[in-house]
């Protein structure tokens, strides 16, 4: 097992509302919490503005990342898109209408500079008497998987070279088990651009829903080493996905995440944290608690 640092990065989550323009946001990463690596998130920039806006954004993005010295190495859907149930929706027309979002979310990625953009694929809607099955309908399985390949073929087509699937802990959307994920993976095997994940240290941990030994991300780290490429770290408390930072009093130890990263042969992929903040709550405690944070986490995984 090598001992040589994890690559530790921030998903732009905690900008939302606030930082939202590079401008504002690239300083914050670079000056206050001495980061130069991140992932952008879909809050801030929305695949649906009109191509002239978002042509200068991606440049204005592009530009300021590389005036900071950041590296952008992905773009993740965000929460307000994953709050639709997108490509597993039960009307058809809004499964094509998230397709044809995510190709745009893909073309501005690759105008920016980023060649990987990811995220959850969707959610089945409930039942009207509350149960929640095990699996998803067989029939809207295979149709994710068409739209997968298709937006595969998209994503080759504007020079992208990977695309994330990030498992959830819901038995609406797909996958939220290890064998699922694995079936996905085989599933989509012969893709024109390669499908990865991006596993969450608060999503394999959801004690309510995989039972009271699911304490650690172990087993999805280890037995999907092969196709896991990217981590999301947060504090949790294995009750809810938290997302909290590391000043909350959660269940997450920071070093020993790095060590279980590592022993499961991925200690070369990056990890980054993914916290969401109260809208309310003031900018100049969340800058603290994210200096806080990142400096506590830089030292854990070098």
């Amino acid at each position: 097992m090598s001992n040589a640092p994890i690559q530790f990065g921030l998903n732009l989550s905690f900008c939302v509302k606030r930082w939202v323009t590079p401008d504002l946001w690239a300083p914050i990463v670079r000056e206050q919490l001495d980061t130069d690596l991140v992932q952008l998130s879909y809050d801030l920039v929305d695949p649906m503005w009109p191509n002239a806006l978002l042509d200068r954004v991606a440049d204005e993005t592009a530009r300021q990342a590389k005036a900071h010295g950041i590296t952008i190495h992905s773009a993740f859907i965000g929460l307000a898109h994953y709050t639709y149930n997108q490509l597993l929706h039960p009307d058809r027309d809004v499964r094509d209408y998230a397709e044809h979002w995510l190709g745009r979310a893909y073309a501005f990625a690759a105008r920016t500079g980023i060649r990987r953009v990811g995220g959850p694929l969707g959610a089945v809607a409930s039942r009207t008497d509350g149960v929640e099955p095990n699996s998803i309908p067989d029939a809207d399985y295979k149709d994710l998987v068409g739209r997968m390949m298709r937006l595969a073929e998209r994503a080759k087509a504007e020079g992208l070279e990977e695309l994330y699937v990030e498992p959830t802990p819901m038995r609406r959307e797909w996958p939220w088990t290890i064998d699922q994920a694995r079936r996905m993976m085989d599933d989509v095997k012969q893709s024109a651009v390669r499908w990865s994940y991006c596993v969450d240290w608060g999503h394999g941990t959801f004690v309510p829903l995989y039972g009271p030994e699911a304490i650690d991300m172990g087993p999805w780290l280890k037995q999907l080493n092969d196709c896991i490429t990217a981590i999301h770290i947060q504090q949790t408390d294995f009750q809810f996905d938290r997302h909290w930072d590391f000043t909350e009093d959660g269940k997450v130890d920071a070093a020993a995440a790095a060590a279980l990263q590592r022993s499961a042969g991925l200690g070369h992929i990056p990890t980054f944290l993914e916290v969401f903040y109260p809208f309310e709550r003031d900018d100049h405690s969340v800058l603290a608690a994210l200096r806080a944070t990142t400096a506590h986490l830089k030292k854990s995984y070098a």
